[in-house]
């Protein structure tokens, strides 16, 4: 399973500040985007998630000096979350340099304009959803009848996605987070879509039970950030 390092974008700098000699007192600290993701990179990070938080709220992405920094840097595959769900944000974020961008779950309800942001992104387009039963229950959804999630996952693979990105799927201290995690990976399985997996762990047993439910990777952001799991330790815990 891929461990995947996140890094939130506001205004140009990294939302949670990184130290990564903390432990020992060397180093310094930073909030500089592309200091935290080469220092990752440095590492063996096979992909690098970066959050536009900016860019959400806009509708488009506004952090593209950042994001153009971070892919000055580093010669690894930069995937964007946040303002991507029209084929013009997606070319933006392109443009700036990411080479995978993460649309929203309101892209899966509008087939003419996952279609148009398909055609731009292809392999490389990925759809974030937020499969708790309420948030389908009550999410804004222009057709009459809010859809399973068997059949939300079910047409994003009849349209051509290839990736998931779920949030609040993983363990949250009992049995429902792991079980549902497991029900989502099988779903996307039977579906031939890669699943990735946002958070839902705190520490490396968190790590392994997000592997063992069958996720392709791990997208981790202030856990890695705070220390709270180490990186390197994550990715022998799931090799």
């Amino acid at each position: 399973m891929l461990v995947i390092p996140s890094i939130d974008l506001a205004s140009g700098r990294s939302r949670v500040v990184f130290w990564p000699g903390v432990a020992t007192g060397i180093g310094a600290p930073t909030d500089r985007p592309d200091r935290i993701a080469e220092h990752f990179v440095g590492l063996g990070a096979p992909v690098i998630h970066v959050v536009d938080f900016d860019g959400a709220r806009a509708g488009q992405p506004v952090n593209l000096e950042a994001l153009g920094a971070i892919a000055a840097r580093v010669a690894t595959p930069l995937q964007l979350a946040g303002g991507v769900d029209d084929p013009d944000a997606i070319r933006l974020a392109f443009a700036a340099g990411a080479t995978r961008v993460v649309a929203t779950m309101a892209l899966a309800d509008d087939p003419a304009a996952l279609r148009a942001c398909l055609d731009v992104a292809g392999d490389w387009l990925a759809v974030g959803i937020d499969p708790r039963p309420d948030r389908l229950a009550t999410f804004q959804w222009r057709r009459g009848t809010p859809p399973t999630l068997a059949d939300l996952i079910d047409e994003l693979a009849g349209a051509g996605v290839t990736r998931l990105v779920v949030s609040h799927a993983g363990p949250d201290g009992d049995r429902s987070g792991d079980d549902r995690l497991a029900e989502v990976a099988a779903m996307a399985s039977r579906a031939g879509l890669e699943l990735l997996v946002a958070g839902g762990a705190r520490d490396l047993d968190g790590v392994r039970r997000v592997r063992d439910a069958g996720a392709a990777g791990i997208i981790l952001g202030e856990a890695l950030l705070s220390g709270a799991i180490d990186y390197v330790a994550a990715r022998e815990a799931v090799s």
